[in-house]
């Protein structure tokens, strides 16, 4: 049987935090997530972006860091924020317009995230007693 059909309120704010360890398959369970909280609050017209931006800075933390990591989705006022904490307090390597790394194997993941994203920044942020940063990025509900 189909879900129901949900409305997007922009009033809505809510948001999600999800830890796992430093461990690439662990980039698959932040997608399958970030599906199911978007499905369930309506905001299926974001799917396939949020995911694919979900995904280049969950791979990011997990593939560029040691320790843990953590995926964060709220939402607030129209807005989807992603964003993903690692243990490594460095700033990330700025990101190349996508032309630039065009057939490079790799590079190409912030390259997707300014494309893609209306914003994107990163803050220093300490978490579960380390210090690391929160690469995020936004999406505007149409």
């Amino acid at each position: 049987m189909p879900a129901a059909a949900h409305s997007v309120d922009p009033a809505d704010s809510w948001e999600y935090s999800l830890y796992i360890p430093s461990d690439p398959r662990a980039v698959t369970v932040c997608r399958r997530t970030l599906r199911l909280v978007l499905t369930l609050h309506g905001l299926i017209g974001l799917l396939d972006t949020a995911e694919l931006l979900a995904s280049e800075l969950m791979s990011n933390a997990v593939l560029h860091t040691k320790g843990p990591a953590c995926l964060r989705l709220r939402f607030r006022d129209g807005v989807l924020q992603i964003g993903a904490w690692d243990a490594d307090p460095e700033p990330p390597e700025p990101p190349c317009r996508l032309e630039e790394v065009t057939g490079a194997e790799s590079g190409r993941g912030m390259g997707l995230v300014r494309a893609c994203a209306d914003v994107w920044h990163w803050q220093p942020l300490s978490r579960m007693g380390r210090r690391g940063k929160l690469v995020w990025c936004e999406l505007a509900v149409a």
